[in-house]
């Protein structure tokens, strides 16, 4: 049977699969409106009854008090037994309704697993320090987002910053008894520091701000208190900050933000390394990227033999300026490496690369440009359906699918992005990290924790590449 047969026939299964649907959902119309009928009928009798036990009531008031007396029990058990016609008609028409209705569409994809959710009673919680006080909206939504980690994943929290304030931003958005509740039960914990780093610092203010709370967090990590350090603030300031108190890596020059892209394959994302450390950087920069990044990819993505990608204007090794053509050399002749050549822009998301290297100059670029994707998309979207009934019906129809869409290209899905090449696992948020992005960045950081990312990056240190 050929291609275009095959799809032809399950295209015709889809649209009997709808047709389906439309019939199963007229009898279900029908169902509703009699039992609704049936409730209006029950109403109006109970009524009647109602209002000649009204007349029976002034009549026989007049006769004996009472004959008053027994027409009151009748009217109250009228009362009743409409009551009790009219809920059991829509109890009826709930009960019928609801094994019947289906969305058709779901039975025409693949099975989604949105299991974001960990055991959290059987695994071992593990420390992270959080700087309460960076990014643009703190500490509010990087409270609230603590909070809600806690209860999705095997994690506690050490949460720095001004304790005034933090007590302040928790009365505000209602969250200061879950906060003294999760304190009590000794998995939320919080540590006081100075005036956090603003956002337009220069990173050198670290060393000014000894008590900033960001050097108060990675201190924590340094003193093996937490393993894991999360920030959404100044990330020049958290890169100092990193390499001042825990240090790089042997042999590692530069440390690279790396960030997880979401691909056409939704189990499978891409890292891009870097992202924004370093804006000018030297080939053997780039080489180490790709070094890190192929150990992250083995470690928390599961991939065996991960696909390296240098991000180019093509796909030849030619193409590109000095800086690429050098570092092409370089990764083919690294034998640990998997290197397949050039990865064009076109071809980050295509799923065909489980790392992509760049300076950081250019992999900001291209993730603000990818931060934008999912609105503009969703926007066209809703633009292009058609307005009045129909519309309405096709928007019920792709409604899951599209909040699906949202969720996949969604950065706050992916609110957070390594920081590789230091002696630790630190992770960076977005400076406007509402609640749901802290919460994707901790779940990243518990990610590394648990597989170990730092055991492996450590070892990387002993290979010749790294000592030449």
């Amino acid at each position: 049977m050929t291609k275009e047969n095959y799809r032809k026939i399950n295209k015709s299964r889809a649209i009997r699969r709808l047709v389906i649907w439309y019939k199963r959902n007229t009898a279900v119309t029908s169902i509703v409106d009699s039992a609704a009928n049936s409730a209006a009928t029950a109403t109006n009798v109970a009524e009647n009854v109602v209002s000649s036990a009204g007349s029976v009531v002034s009549t026989a008031s007049n006769v004996a008090g009472n004959v008053v007396s027994s027409a009151g029990s009748v009217v109250n058990t009228a009362s009743n037994v409409a009551g009790n016609v009219v809920s059991s008609a829509g109890s009826l028409a709930k009960n019928t309704l609801q094994p019947l209705v289906f969305d058709p569409l779901k039975r025409l994809q693949a099975n989604e697993n949105d299991n974001d959710q960990e055991d959290v009673n059987t695994s071992k919680r593990v420390w992270i320090a959080v700087d309460g006080m960076g990014g643009d909206h703190a500490p509010g939504p990087i409270l609230e987002g603590c909070l809600d980690a806690i209860q999705r994943f095997p994690i506690n929290i050490k949460f720095v910053g001004q304790l005034d304030k933090i007590n302040e931003a928790s009365k505000e958005i209602g969250l200061y008894e879950l906060m003294e509740k999760e304190i009590q039960n000794n998995r939320f914990e919080l540590v006081a520091s100075g005036s956090p780093i603003g956002m337009n610092e220069e990173a050198t203010a670290v060393r000014k701000k000894k008590e900033a709370s960001i050097n108060v967090a990675m201190n924590l990590v340094k003193n093996n208190e937490a393993k894991a350090v999360y920030s959404a603030g100044n990330s020049g300031a958290l890169m100092a900050s990193a390499i001042f108190r825990i240090g790089r890596l042997k042999g590692i020059d530069r440390p690279a933000i790396g960030a997880l892209f979401p691909t056409r394959d939704q189990s499978r994302p891409v890292l891009v390394l870097d992202v924004g450390a370093n804006t000018d950087c030297k080939p053997n920069y780039l080489l180490q990227f790709a070094l890190l990044g192929n150990i992250y990819a083995k470690d928390v993505l599961q991939i065996n033999s991960p696909k390296i990608g240098l991000l180019n204007i093509g796909e030849e090794d030619c193409k590109g300026n000095e800086l690429s053509l050098q570092t092409y050399k370089l990764l083919s002749k690294e034998k640990d490496l998997n290197f397949l050549g050039n990865c064009e822009g076109r071809d980050v998301l295509s799923g065909e690369f489980d790392v992509v290297v760049c300076d950081g100059f250019t992999g900001n670029v291209l993730l603000k440009f990818l931060e934008s994707v999912g609105g503009v998309l969703l926007d066209i979207l809703k633009s292009e359906l058609p307005r009045g009934r129909r519309g309405k019906v096709g928007s019920a129809f792709l409604k899951s699918n599209l909040i699906r869409i949202k969720k996949r290209l969604d950065h706050a899905e992916h609110g957070g992005a390594l920081l590789l090449g230091v002696n630790g696992i630190c992770v960076i948020g977005h400076g406007s990290s509402k609640s749901l992005s802290v919460v994707s960045a901790l779940r990243l950081a518990h990610s590394a924790v648990s597989h170990d990312v730092m055991e492996h990056l450590i070892q990387l240190q002993k290979q010749p590449v790294l000592n030449s």
